[in-house]
C-alpha cells in the first residue's frame, strides 16, 4: 500500500480555530505534530471533524459528477454513452486496473486515507503524552464512538468493492515494514467492522442532549454519526457477509447469524423512535409519501422525518439539471435514463402482482406477462406501483404537479424600515433579517395594485435560514397601519436551509374566508395595503430573502406532459451526439422536485442509510435462514416479533401496495423479495452491489432495454428494443480492481499478488 495513502493530515491552526489542512509526512517519531494537533479543544475537535469529512457525498458522483452509480448497473442507461468519459468506457468494456470508471472519487485511496485519520485520532486521543487538551470525558467518549463507527463504515465500503483488505489499527510510521502487510479475509474484515461498532455501542449513553455518542441529535448536528448509524453498518455488513459472493465454507456468518444481527439493528431503531416516512403531501407538492420523502431534506432531530439514519450532507442530486427533461430551462443532459428492466419491476397496485415475470428471449424483447396481474401491454403505465410514478418520467406523465402555472399577476415587494425586534440589511437585492426579541416583524412596501381574484394566490420568495421557523405569519395591513388587516393562519413553517430554497404560502383560503382590509369580508387587498411578515416568535433567527412577491394564477391549463415518443418534446433518441434526450424512453424522477430551477435547486439528497433498508436487510436474512413466514422474536426491549414477509409488507404498506401472500415457496419469495428491493431502493446505490453479492451479474448486466413509442393520431405503438452489449457482466466485474500501481507495489513488498481475479 503506497505511503501516500497513509500520510497524516497536519492541520495549520490559528490560536483558536481550524483554518486549513494538507497531507504531509510526520516528523521521524510523529510526536511533535500530534502534540500540536491534540493540545487544544478546537484542534482536537477539528481533527475529529476531518475524520467525518471522508463520509462520501452520495449522488451524481461519476462521469465528472454528472451521473449516479445506477448508470453502471441494469437500473439505467446514461445518455452520455457516446461522449468520452466514464460512461462510454464502461459501456464499451474499457475498465482496467489503470482506468476504473466506477472508482470515482470514493475508492481505495479515499477510504484508506479516512481510515488513517481515524487511526491517528483513536491512538492519540487517550495518550496523555499527546492529548493534553481539556475536554469533557463524555464529549471525548462521544467522539471516540463516532470515529470507531466511521472506521467500520470506511472498511465496509472497501470490502463491498474489493473483498478482503488489509486491517490497520494504528497509524503507519515512516519506517513501517510493508513486507508484513497482507489482505485479510472477508470474514476477518467483517469481524473487525462489527467489533468497532460494538465497541462504540458499549460507550454509555449520556443524558446531555448536545454531546456524547447518542441516539438523538439536534438539527445543528447534521453529519454526526449516531448509534443508529452503527446499527445500520452492522446490518449491512452482516447481510453482505452471508451473501453468496462473500460467504465462505465454515464461515460464522451464516444466514442465521445475519438474521440475529439485522433483527437487532432493526429492533433497536424501532425502539428508539425510527419510523417509515408516511406523511401524505398535497397533490401539488408530490405524488405520494414515497415521492415526498425523497425530495425533502432530512431533519436530524427526527421531528418530521423519522426514517433517515444518515443523509448526504451537501451534494443535492441535481436530477433536474443532469438527468432532466429537455424542455426545461437549464437542463444540460438527459443523463441516467431508467431501463425497461427497472420499469418492468414495478408491480400492479390493484392486484399486488408482478406484471412481467421474465423474458422468453435472450434479448428481453418478449416479456412473459403475468395474466393475474392486470397488466395491459397497450397501456403499460396504468395502474402501477405508486413508487413508479414517484421515480420515473414515462410517456405523457405530467412534468409539473402545479394546478396554477399561468402567471396573471406578479407583485414584487421590498422590505421597509418599520420593524419590531428585528434588524435588516440589503445587499445585491437580498435582505438579511435577524430577530432580536419576541414577536419580531417587518413591513413590506405597499402592494402597488389591487390583488385580483384568481384561483390561486401565493406569497413566494427564495431564502436561506439558519434554522427552521415553525411559527411564521403574514398580515395584510391597511394604509397608515399597522392597525387593521387580517392575518394568515399561525404556525406557518419555513424550513431551515443553508442553500437557496423556494417558499410558497397559498393565501387563497384566507382571502376567500376573511377578505383583507378592515371590515372588507370577501374583498381583495387594495393597492395601498401592505404586508407584514412575522419571522417567528423569538430571537436568534437569521434569514436572508430575495424575490419576495405575490403571484396569482387563474384558469390553469393541464400540465405539460413529458412526451418521450418519437418526435415528442422529450423524445427518445439513438443519436449519440444528442445527450439531452433519453436513450431508454424514460427519465429519472426520483429525488427530483419539479419546482427546481436554475436559481433554486430543491432536489433531494441521497440517503446513505434509512430504516427502509434495515427492514429489507432483515427480510433477506430471515427468509434464507428460517423461511418467509416464520416469525423471529426480538431480543430488544420494546422490539417486535416479525417474519421476513411482514418486514417486506411494512415497506409495501407505506407504498400503498397490497401485502405479499403467505405460503410462498422459498424460490417464489426470493423472486418477490429481490423485486421489492430493486423497486424500493432504486437509484440509491444498492442495485450495483446487490447483483454482485447475489452472483447474478451475468444475468442482469450484459445490456439493458428501452421502449420506443410511436404516436399515430391518438394511439401509441410500443416497441421494446435492446441497447448495446456492455461486456461488464463477466465474473471479474464482481470485484473492482486495485489500481495497477498499488498492486504492483504491494507485490514487490510482500511477494504476493494482491490483484483481484481477472484484472
Amino acid at each position: 500500500m503506497k505511503r501516500s495513502i497513509f500520510k497524516i493530515c497536519v492541520v495549520a491552526l490559528g490560536l483558536v480555530t481550524l483554518e486549513s489542512c494538507a497531507d504531509l509526512d510526520l516528523p521521524s517519531d510523529g510526536r511533535l505534530a500530534l502534540n500540536d494537533l491534540f493540545s487544544t479543544y478546537p484542534r482536537t475537535k477539528g481533527y475529529y471533524e476531518i475524520c467525518k469529512s471522508y463520509i462520501p457525498q452520495v449522488g451524481f458522483m461519476y462521469q465528472g459528477s454528472r451521473t449516479p452509480l445506477a448508470s453502471f448497473s441494469d437500473e439505467a442507461h446514461d445518455a452520455s454513452d457516446g461522449v468520452s468519459g466514464d460512461v462510454n468506457d464502461w459501456y464499451n468494456n474499457r475498465a482496467s486496473s489503470t482506468t476504473n470508471p466506477v472508482d470515482g472519487v470514493y475508492g481505495w485511496n479515499h477510504y484508506f486515507q479516512g481510515i488513517r485519520k481515524c487511526n491517528t485520532f483513536l491512538s492519540s486521543i487517550n495518550d496523555p503524552k499527546i492529548a493534553t487538551a481539556q475536554i469533557k470525558e463524555v464529549e471525548k467518549n462521544g467522539w471516540i464512538g463516532e470515529v470507531l463507527v466511521l472506521r467500520a463504515y470506511f472498511y465496509l465500503q472497501l470490502v463491498k468493492r474489493y473483498g478482503g483488505v488489509p486491517l490497520i489499527t494504528s497509524p503507519y510510521e515512516v519506517n513501517h515494514d510493508f513486507s508484513k502487510d497482507k489482505r485479510a479475509s472477508i470474514e476477518e474484515c467483517i469481524d473487525f467492522i462489527l467489533a468497532d461498532c460494538d465497541a462504540a455501542l458499549a460507550i454509555p449513553e449520556t443524558s446531555d442532549a448536545n454531546i456524547g455518542f447518542r441516539w438523538n441529535i439536534n438539527d445543528s448536528d447534521r453529519g454526526s454519526v449516531t448509534r443508529a448509524f452503527a446499527y445500520a453498518v452492522k446490518s449491512q455488513a452482516a447481510l453482505y457477509a452471508a451473501s453468496p459472493l462473500f460467504a465462505s465454507p465454515g464461515s460464522k456468518y451464516t444466514w442465521e447469524k445475519a438474521t440475529e444481527i439485522t433483527k437487532e439493528a432493526l429492533d433497536q431503531c424501532l425502539a428508539h423512535g425510527f419510523e417509515l416516512f408516511d406523511i401524505a403531501p398535497s397533490a401539488d407538492i408530490a405524488q405520494n409519501s414515497y415521492a415526498y420523502y425523497f425530495i425533502n431534506r432530512s431533519d436530524p432531530s427526527r421531528a418530521i422525518d423519522k426514517e433517515t439514519i444518515f443523509e448526504s450532507t451537501a451534494a443535492r442530486t441535481n436530477v433536474w439539471k443532469w438527468a432532466g427533461t429537455p424542455f426545461i430551462a437549464g437542463v444540460e443532459k438527459a443523463g441516467s435514463g431508467p431501463s425497461q428492466e427497472l420499469v418492468d419491476a414495478y408491480g400492479m397496485q390493484a392486484t399486488g402482482e408482478m406484471p412481467i415475470t421474465g423474458y422468453s428471449d435472450a434479448q428481453h424483447l418478449q416479456p412473459i406477462i403475468n395474466p393475474a396481474s392486470g397488466y395491459d401491454a397497450m397501456n403499460p403505465y396504468v395502474g402501477r406501483d405508486p413508487r413508479f410514478y414517484a421515480s420515473i418520467y414515462y410517456n405523457n406523465s405530467p412534468r409539473s404537479l402545479s394546478t396554477g402555472n399561468v402567471d396573471k399577476s406578479l407583485i414584487p415587494l421590498t422590505f421597509r424600515s418599520t420593524v419590531n425586534n428585528i434588524t435588516s440589511s440589503v445587499s445585491n437585492g437580498e435582505t438579511s433579517l435577524t430577530t432580536t426579541g419576541s414577536d419580531p416583524w417587518i413591513f413590506t412596501s405597499v402592494l402597488g395594485k389591487t390583488i385580483p381574484s384568481g384561483e390561486k394566490r401565493l406569497i413566494t420568495f427564495e431564502y436561506k435560514s439558519n434554522k427552521t421557523i415553525t411559527n411564521a405569519q403574514f398580515f395584510y395591513c391597511v394604509a397608515g397601519g399597522p392597525a387593521g388587516g387580517v392575518s394568515s393562519p399561525e404556525n406557518i413553517r419555513i424550513e431551515g436551509s443553508t442553500e437557496w430554497k423556494r417558499f410558497e404560502f397559498d393565501l387563497s383560503d384566507a382571502i376567500s374566508r376573511f377578505g383583507f382590509g378592515v371590515n372588507n369580508n370577501g374583498g381583495q387587498p387594495p393597492a395601498n395595503h401592505f404586508l407584514r411578515f412575522d419571522a417567528g416568535g423569538d430571537p436568534g433567527y437569521d434569514i436572508t430573502i430575495r424575490n419576495f412577491q405575490i403571484e396569482t394564477f387563474n384558469n390553469p391549463p393541464a400540465p405539460i406532459p413529458v412526451e418521450t415518443f418519437v418526435g415528442g418534446n422529450a423524445r427518445i433518441s439513438s443519436d449519440l451526439t444528442e445527450t439531452r434526450y433519453t436513450r431508454t424512453g424514460y427519465y429519472l424522477r426520483k429525488f427530483n422536485n419539479y419546482k427546481s430551477s436554475v436559481t433554486v435547486d430543491q432536489d433531494g439528497l441521497m440517503k446513505i442509510f434509512r430504516l427502509g433498508e434495515l427492514y429489507l436487510n432483515f427480510a433477506e436474512a430471515a427468509y434464507n435462514a428460517v423461511g418467509a413466514d416464520v416469525r423471529v422474536p426480538s431480543k430488544v426491549s420494546g422490539g417486535q416479533t416479525m417474519s421476513a414477509r411482514e418486514a417486506v409488507n411494512a415497506i409495501r404498506n407505506r407504498a400503498d401496495m397490497p401485502a405479499l401472500p403467505t405460503g410462498l415457496s422459498k424460490a417464489e419469495f426470493e423472486k418477490r423479495y429481490r423485486n421489492e428491493r430493486q423497486v424500493e431502493l432504486a437509484f440509491e446505490e444498492h442495485r450495483f452491489f446487490d447483483v454482485r453479492r447475489w452472483k447474478i451479474l451475468m444475468d442482469t448486466d450484459k445490456f439493458v432495454t428501452g421502449m420506443r413509442i410511436t404516436k399515430n393520431g391518438n394511439n401509441y405503438t410500443y416497441e421494446r428494443f435492446k441497447l448495446q452489449d456492455r461486456g461488464t457482466n463477466v465474473d471479474k466485474y464482481l470485484w473492482q480492481p486495485l489500481s495497477l500501481s498499488e498492486a504492483t507495489k504491494m507485490e514487490a513488498f510482500t511477494g504476493t499478488n494482491w490483484q483481484n481475479p481477472g484484472w
